[in-house]
């Protein structure tokens, strides 16, 4: 199992190397395609699916979503607008609305609801990492969400491994320790001040800019356990261990992708806030 996920997630790395260096359609793509796996397994795991082999209607609605939100982040990318990606997100909730309405009784206020949680939850949210690439210097910038996410689980991980004895959230997550999360929000906070020293400073010549990528890593590592606490928490709610067997000794795009969906958003609007701002 141990050679498997090292495999797994070498070859995630690797993708992720790829398309993020390429940005624009290619990464745009790739995330499109994560997002609509992503949807499908929160859908099954809430019970708001039409089955294993068929899609509800409601489900319909969040797929022709996604595929009209990607574009939306596409052109808004190349301005500065975001007011039409809040359309899209309302028209789909508009359209559930419809969905639910015409056909009732056919489907439950709760099936809506969660199918209109999934589609904001995964294909939304994992689309900042497209709009943090596509920001000014966003080929630097779009690393600190898997510093942020990837680097907290390592060095959580590790400092929970050596030091951790506090559990923190004995219930939803018996191995986290509170070592292990103190260790893992310092780690991405550190990692993140070194690749701002190397990689990130020599373009802000004229400001200083290490400590705000150390302050956006350590705050996108508390969000990215928040995320990765999340994704368990709905597993535990409806009594699966994985959203899917898709990837190798990982399980499914949720179990492998549930810190970063989170932590994307955050580093995005303290990218712009803290860096572009003045």
């Amino acid at each position: 199992m141990f050679w498997t996920r090292l495999v797994s997630g070498a070859v995630l790395l690797a993708i992720a190397l790829v398309t993020m260096s390429l940005g624009d359609i290619a990464l745009a793509l790739t995330l499109f395609a994560i997002s609509v796996i992503a949807f499908r397994e929160l859908t099954k795991a809430m019970k708001c699916a039409g089955g294993e082999k068929n899609c509800s209607l409601l489900e319909l609605v969040g797929f022709v979503g996604i595929a009209a939100y990607y574009p939306a982040c596409y052109f808004a990318a190349a301005g500065t607008d975001l007011s039409v990606l809040l359309a899209v997100i309302l028209a789909v909730f508009l359209a559930e609305l419809f969905v639910y309405v015409l056909t009732f009784p056919k489907f439950q206020a709760e099936q809506v609801v969660g199918v209109f949680f999934s589609f904001v939850y995964a294909p939304v949210m994992l689309a900042f990492v497209y709009l943090t690439r596509e920001l000014p210097h966003g080929i630097y910038l779009v690393w600190l969400i898997l510093i942020s996410s990837w680097g907290c689980d390592t060095c959580a991980y590790v400092v929970g491994m050596l030091i951790g004895k506090k559990k923190i959230f004995p219930v939803l997550s018996p191995k986290k320790s509170l070592e292990g999360c103190f260790g893992g929000v310092l780690g991405a906070a550190l990692l993140g001040g070194l690749y701002g020293y190397f990689f990130i400073q020599p373009r802000f010549p004229d400001r200083q800019v290490v400590w705000i990528i150390a302050l956006i890593c350590g705050v996108g590592a508390v969000m990215s356990m928040v995320g990765d606490l999340a994704a368990s928490a709905v597993k535990r709610n409806h009594n699966i261990k994985d959203y899917g067997k898709l990837i190798p000794g990982h399980g499914g795009i949720m179990d492998r992708f549930d810190s970063m969906i989170v932590t994307a958003p955050m580093v995005y609007f303290l990218a712009v806030f803290l860096l572009q701002a003045g």
